[in-house]
């Protein structure tokens, strides 16, 4: 059974066919209109969601399939206590594709080892959002006609933005990208994202202090709300929360051609005036993300097909079991009773596999 947990779950060559299949569904909406009929989503919202739930809805009944779930964990037998796992078990009898989003870290994985249907990370907390990753990637080669030899500045929250996080991911594995970091220093990118994805796959990384000093070499600036509950000093907030709202000025020197992206919902980090210009993508993003979730559903449940399913609880071959314990609160492994898994590092230390945090042996 195939799911969709992080955007290096699928290959390249895979990816490329989602897109590709989008790009086909955009270009004749009628001759998808009935390929999931019969065929139902069950869309479990354990947290707020408008976009992305909306997306998946959308998505599923142009396909012609039907939607079943909640919006709101409280009104499920979560708020009894009913696991991850027990949760998906129950919703394959009703359903024959999942979409979940989690405040917690590794929900999603949890879910796959045990569910006989696909299951669609809809964002895990702070950790994955793959399917806007997706959208994120289809946009850019309906905008820019490619997904290699870009330079992409990302600004705004880049440690705990699981959007960037799994873009930065995704987008390493094209030729020629190049990534700008743009963030106050509470906000940098995880140094382990650095070297474990970007080093690794031998893509050059520079962090600046202002999106001015970057902005004419751009191809693609990706926005992002700098989080005021994320300082420890509001008056170090207050004091940087300028230098990262983008506005006409500041677009002076950028590239004709260059996209604005964002993953939306936004605050005060693009102001109204830039929503005029042409380079400000955002809202055509929105639309790509109902083709591509379009494009998603359709070929998991088509994978399905050629897949048998197990009744025993799926492992992946790179994990193994220990007696560690994860340090990061929000990680479900310290919220419900699920194997401890862990992936080794090339440095010999082990990560999280629900959440990817370091952990101590």
């Amino acid at each position: 059974m195939r799911h969709l947990i992080d955007t290096t779950d699928i290959s390249v060559e895979e990816v490329d066919k989602i897109i590709s299949t989008a790009l086909d569904i955009i270009a004749d909406r009628k001759k998808y209109s009935e390929v999931c009929r019969g065929k139902k989503l069950a869309t479990l919202f354990y947290e707020p969601s408008t976009r992305t739930r909306l997306s998946f809805t959308s998505a599923m009944m142009e396909l012609g399939g039907s939607v079943l779930g909640f919006s709101d964990a409280a009104s499920s037998s979560v708020s009894k206590g009913e696991t991850v796992a027990d949760t998906v078990r129950v919703i394959g009898c009703f359903a024959d594709i999942i979409a979940m989003r989690h405040s917690k870290e590794g929900a999603p994985l949890v879910a796959s080892q045990y569910s006989e249907v696909p299951i669609i990370n809809a964002g895990d907390g702070s950790h994955a959002h793959p399917t806007q990753t997706l959208t994120d990637l289809l946009t850019i080669r309906r905008e820019k006609g490619r997904l290699n030899n870009l330079t992409i500045g990302f600004c705004g929250d880049l440690k705990f933005g699981r959007t960037v996080h799994s873009l930065i991911k995704a987008l390493s594995r094209y030729e020629g990208i190049n990534v700008v970091l743009i963030a106050p220093e509470e906000l940098r990118l995880p140094s382990y994202i650095r070297r474990e994805v970007c080093d690794k796959n031998h893509v050059p990384t520079r962090e600046v202090a202002t999106m001015e000093e970057v902005m004419p070499e751009l191809d693609i600036l990706y926005m992002t709300r700098v989080q005021k509950e994320r300082f420890l000093d509001e008056e170090e907030f207050e004091r940087l929360k300028d230098s990262f709202i983008l506005n006409p000025e500041r677009l002076r020197n950028a590239k004709k051609d260059m996209i604005i992206l964002h993953p939306l919902p936004r605050v005060n980090e693009i102001t109204r005036e830039v929503d005029n210009d042409p380079r400000a993508a955002y809202f055509r993003q929105v639309e790509n993300g109902k083709f591509v979730r379009m494009a998603l559903i359709y070929t998991l449940l088509e994978w399905a097909k050629e897949r048998p399913t197990s009744q025993t609880p799926r492992i992946a071959d790179d994990l193994v079991r220990g007696e560690m314990r994860c340090g990061n609160r929000q990680c479900i492994s310290n919220c419900e009773d699920v194997d401890r898994l862990f992936r080794p590092t090339e440095t010999g230390d082990y990560r999280c596999a629900y959440c990817e945090s370091k952990v101590k042996q």
